[in-house]
């Protein structure tokens, strides 16, 4: 548990509690997420659910199961788009994937996979390369909504215009509107797509390493940890990934203040790709 803060608000008291008590009574841990984003959250949680404080938001979680769904949707940040980032995905391309090739399977893990777009992005871009049939993609999220979003693969039309702009960025080879198909104003991606995929809930919390892992993505979910719960990822991610094995993380996070740093080397800086290092 965290240490005592002198003078803190009773709003501050109230998210403490009811983080205590969702880690004691569901096991999920939201203890150590940046204070201010999850404060931020449960604001808003509170606001549409049209409570007093957020005492009340603990009360019902405790005694209604059925909130704890919704309350994981404000908790856990379900924001991304198919190739965001256009450069990142076109550095995996052009520099990291000749070094892929030279592995006969291959293990790749998008963590905290949210509805699914950062998988897509990277499955289409891994058949375009001819890596697809030897290659095993683990999607993981603590929240099960999102994986079950993620595991469809459907997205509003609406959103396709930006998707194709950022293919198109990334270096695709092919058209996007070969993956997916068009109905009642949704685009459904491909079942071949996820074929070689493993959707599985995981808390990069709580939960241990995956193994021998060759890439690792995982954008922008640091941001939302504290530093210590930080420093327990990127151990994580170290002891996940294969010798020579690449790491991809946000724009704006890093690696520079973690313990575990000496386990990487920059492999392409702009783009926040690293590599761990063969000793």
């Amino acid at each position: 548990m965290d240490a005592p803060v002198m003078n803190e608000s009773i709003e501050d008291i109230e998210i403490q509690l009811l983080l205590d008590a969702v880690y004691r009574h569901y096991h999920y841990d939201f203890r150590h997420y940046a204070r201010a984003s999850i404060k931020r959250r449960l604001l808003q949680a509170r606001q549409q659910w049209g409570y007093d404080s957020i005492s009340e938001i603990q009360s019902a979680v405790l005694h209604d199961e059925t909130i704890l769904p919704q309350l994981l949707n404000f908790l856990t940040v379900q924001v991304s788009e198919m190739f965001r980032d256009p450069s990142y995905f076109r550095a995996l391309r052009e520099k990291v994937v000749p070094h892929l090739r030279t592995y006969p399977s291959l293990k790749v893990w998008v963590a905290g996979c949210s509805h699914g777009e950062e998988l897509y992005s990277l499955a289409i871009l891994f058949a375009e390369e001819g890596l697809a049939e030897r290659t095993i993609f683990y999607a993981t999220d603590i929240n099960p909504a999102a994986l079950r979003a993620a595991q469809a693969g459907v997205y509003p039309l609406d959103r396709i215009r930006l998707f194709t702009e950022n293919h198109q960025l990334s270096g695709g080879h092919t058209s996007l509107s070969e993956h997916y198909t068009a109905n009642y104003n949704r685009a459904v991606f491909d079942k071949s797509l996820r074929e070689r995929t493993v959707f599985s809930d995981h808390s990069l919390v709580t939960d241990a390493a995956f193994g021998e892992m060759h890439l690792i993505s995982c954008r922008n979910v640091l941001i939302y940890f504290d530093r210590e719960l930080q420093d327990r990822v990127v151990g994580l991610f170290g002891e996940s990934l294969a010798r020579g094995g690449f790491l991809g993380i946000g724009s704006k996070e890093s690696l520079r203040f973690s313990t575990h740093a000496n386990l990487f080397s920059e492999f392409v800086r702009e783009e926040k790709i690293y590599r761990r290092k063969l000793r």
